[in-house]
């Protein structure tokens, strides 16, 4: 990544928040920075900000460390919003970028987005155009909100462009260019970490189980782990599967908070259920390809699941990543313990669906966006499209 400042070079300022963002950034920075015909400025707003899980991210990915750390922390959506807004505002006078690049939906995105176009910089967004058409969740105003105001959209699928057409943006701003996200899974995929290296020191044991198969489970989405009641019926359900077959559950700082406050722990006790701390990209990645099926309410998720083949159950009622259904290996089964446990039965007598890689899934996304980039910016220098 170049950090020097070479005059006549256009600046490009690309901005991270949270974790899916780093993901979706790390083979843009790769895709850009070969081309040698930028300045690149990689901000961190600080968003997820466990030190040791975003330094260990930031190396599974091959991502430069940040230029900037805006260190912004937790806080309500207004006041992180607010708060990215605020530090990010001198960095973006300080470095005057050509171009500012966001990916994603999280608030860090909008924040980002907001202040390049009040001060009159051109905003590339990546992953633009999803759409679940639920208002309730902040993810969707977030994108809703930061397609309107960009002048370069990058779509991972056809459908988005068709959402972005009812919404009144022009067609010459979209680009369908594939999906970044399968460009970081094919790049981790040599160096992903089996499953049964989690569990080498602290039970072994539980590990070797895991060769015959299991299944994984990730759950953080507010309407999930905030209700309670949904979060009770989530484990117990979780429960029943590992009476089934193992199941291995990656607890997001949200969701073991949540469980600790509703006194709900008592509900993993099981023998062939085990909870792990949050993952390391690498070994996430391990873990989605060996698992016989993954249950989630994650974005990401559904969209690695259908790289890799692997038979997903959406734990929600909606999904902004259709492609996951109708082309992919994802299902949508809210979370009704019934509907869910019969799904998994499904998947263990039938292997599930088996779904196809959809177009432009193909690892070169990224090279696509430095192109259309190029383009945009009149550089001499641009990524050939594959």
């Amino acid at each position: 990544m170049t950090h020097a400042r070479t005059s006549g070079r256009p600046k490009i300022l690309l901005v991270v928040g949270a974790r899916p963002n780093f993901m979706k950034m790390a083979p843009i920075v790769r895709a850009l920075d070969a081309t040698e015909a930028y300045e690149l400025r990689l901000v961190h707003t600080g968003q997820h900000y466990d030190p040791s899980m975003n330094e260990v991210f930031f190396s599974d990915l091959a991502l430069p460390d940040p230029d900037v750390h805006l260190g912004v922390g937790s806080g309500s959506h207004a006041v992180q919003t607010g708060a990215v807004m605020q530090a990010l505002e001198p960095v973006v006078d300080r470095i005057a970028p050509d171009l500012v690049v966001v990916v994603g939906d999280v608030n860090s995105t909008f924040a980002a987005a907001l202040v390049a176009t009040k001060k009159g910089i051109p905003v590339a967004h990546v992953e633009a155009g999803l759409r679940s058409f639920d208002r309730t969740m902040p993810e969707e105003i977030n994108r809703v909100l930061t397609d309107q105001i960009s002048d370069l959209l990058f779509t991972t699928e056809q459908d988005a462009e068709k959402n972005l057409q009812r919404e009144g943006i022009a067609a010459d701003k979209v680009f369908f260019v594939g999906n970044v996200m399968i460009d970081s899974l094919l790049h981790a995929l040599p160096r992903a970490v089996p499953p049964a290296r989690i569990f080498a020191r602290r039970d072994a044991a539980f590990g070797r189980t895991l060769e015959a198969g299991f299944a994984a489970a990730t759950l953080h989405r507010p309407a999930n782990v905030d209700d309670p009641a949904v979060l009770r019926r989530l484990l117990t359900t979780f429960a029943a599967i590992a009476e089934r077959l193992p199941l291995v559950l990656p607890l997001h700082p949200r969701t073991a908070k949540m469980i600790e406050q509703h006194e709900l722990s008592a509900l993993l006790d099981r023998p062939a259920l085990r909870t792990i701390p949050p993952q390391p990209y690498l070994v996430m990645v391990g873990l989605l390809k060996a698992a016989a099926v993954v249950l989630t309410d994650s974005g990401g998720i559904q969209e690695e699941t259908t790289g890799l083949g692997v038979p997903c159950l959406t734990l929600r009622d909606n999904t902004e990543r259709p492609i996951t259904v109708t082309e992919g290996t994802n299902r949508i089964v809210g979370t009704d313990a019934d509907r869910i446990l019969g799904a998994v039965d499904e998947i263990l007598g039938s292997g599930g669906k088996s779904g196809r890689i959809p177009p432009l899934w193909d690892g070169h996304a990224a090279d696509r966006i430095a192109r259309h980039v190029g383009a945009f910016l009149k550089t001499d220098s641009q990524t050939p499209a594959r």
